[in-house]
C-alpha cells in the first residue's frame, strides 16, 4: 500500500461485486466515513443515459471511461479513493455476456492496479434496478465467477457481507490493520 504519510499518496480502493450488491452505498458510504471522495460506476449513468444496456463493442468504452474519472477524482482524494467497480467487472461481465473481453479490455484489466479488493457478498434481497440488472439468479453466478476470477488470480481481497454499517465496520477494520 502506498505510505499515508505522503498526503499526496491516494490508495485506490475497487470495490467489486456482482449486479444489487451493494457497491455504490459502501462507495459512498466509505467516503463519507474516511472524508474522502468516490468513483461511481459509470455503466450506471451510461444506461441511464442511453436507455439501454452497453453493447460487446462498448464494454472498452465503459471501461476506459471508469478509469478516467478515477484519475480525475484521485486529484480530489484525500488518503483513500474508492472506486465503484474496475475493468476486471467490465471485462467479468464482457466474458459472461458475450463470451469474451477484446483485447484493449483485457489489456486495460490486467495493468489497472487497486491497493485494495473488497467484494460484496449478495446477502440481501435483489432489487430491479431498471435495464441494468437481471436476476438473483445472474447476480449469484456472477458473484461466483468473481471469486473464481479473484482466486484464480491470485489476488487478495476482504468479502463484506451484512447491513450496510456492518460492511464499512468490516472494511474499516481491515484497513486500519492494513495500515499499521
Amino acid at each position: 500500500m502506498t505510505s499515508q504519510t505522503d498526503k499526496n499518496s491516494i490508495n485506490r480502493v475497487a470495490i467489486l461485486g456482482a449486479e444489487s450488491s451493494g457497491k455504490s452505498a459502501l462507495a459512498e458510504a466509505l467516503a463519507a466515513h474516511y472524508k474522502t471522495v468516490w468513483v461511481p460506476e459509470y455503466l450506471r449513468e451510461f444506461v441511464e443515459t442511453q436507455q439501454r444496456v452497453p453493447k460487446e463493442a462498448e464494454q472498452i468504452l465503459i471501461a476506459r471511461t471508469q478509469v478516467e474519472r478515477e484519475n480525475k477524482l484521485a486529484q480530489q482524494a484525500y488518503q483513500w479513493l474508492f472506486c465503484d467497480t474496475s475493468p476486471l467487472m467490465t471485462a467479468l461481465y464482457s466474458r459472461h455476456y458475450f463470451g469474451e473481453a477484446d483485447a484493449d479490455l483485457a489489456a486495460l484489466e490486467a495493468q489497472h492496479q487497486y491497493d485494495f479488493t473488497i467484494v460484496t457478498a449478495p446477502d440481501f434481497p435483489w432489487t430491479a434496478d431498471g435495464l441494468q440488472r437481471e436476476s438473483a439468479a445472474v447476480r449469484q453466478r456472477v458473484h461466483e465467477e468473481l471469486l473464481d476470477l479473484l482466486d484464480e488470480r491470485e489476488m487478495p481481497f476482504l468479502l463484506v457481507g451484512g447491513s450496510l454499517k456492518e460492511r464499512v465496520e468490516q472494511v474499516s477494520f481491515a484497513l486500519s490493520f492494513l495500515m499499521s
